[in-house]
């Protein structure tokens, strides 16, 4: 691994590995939140598990971009995560354009990334 890896920090012996994460939406951390995931790392992929919204809340599209930037600062090379669509189980995988990696030759229009995905949600916390 290189050294300047987003995903871990090396402190004397030990490595510390970003390997899950709790994403919370939320205006001030500590107060309650309008939507939680589970994200899990695996390789330069990432899951993104249990994605629950309050029911006023839905998944948006500016939310979609929050995971998309996330993954991009991570360093990843897609993420997936699973929503309910028309009563079917639905994976959605997500490639990530990488802005720093050496296989990066262009400029991607992440509104064009967005564009592409439904962002409605049928997984919702009750109140």
């Amino acid at each position: 691994m290189p050294d300047k890896s987003p995903r871990y920090i090396k402190i004397d012996d030990w490595y510390f590995e970003i390997k899950t994460v709790r994403a919370l939406k939320v205006d001030k951390y500590g107060e309650p939140y309008k939507a939680i995931a589970n994200c899990n790392i695996n390789g330069n992929s990432m899951y993104v598990d249990g994605l629950l919204t309050k029911k006023e809340d839905g998944f948006t599209k500016q939310d979609f971009m929050t995971f998309y930037k996330f993954s991009q600062r991570l360093e990843l090379d897609s993420f997936s995560y699973h929503r309910y669509h028309n009563g079917e189980s639905v994976v959605k995988d997500v490639k990530i354009h990488n802005p720093h990696s050496d296989n990066s030759s262009k400029e991607i229009d992440t509104s064009e990334v967005a564009d592409n995905f439904n962002y409605e949600t049928s997984i919702r916390l009750v109140k």
